[in-house]
């Protein structure tokens, strides 16, 4: 996810959930590191996958 498309999603859900100053900074900052987490690939990406095999009757 593009960092100006996360911080402007982060502004507005800190700001819907946010009640003062400092929470809505905890808030902002919560937010900003979850969708930065969203968008690494996991780690079971490295597993091999199976591949089809045709048994010959």
């Amino acid at each position: 996810m593009n960092k100006f498309f996360r911080a402007l999603i982060a502004a507005w859900g800190a700001k819907k959930l946010g009640g003062g100053c400092f929470s809505t900074i905890i808030i902002f900052i919560i937010i900003y590191t979850l969708l930065g987490k969203c968008n690494q690939p996991s780690r079971a990406g490295n597993v091999r996958t199976m591949h089809h095999v045709q048994v010959a009757k």
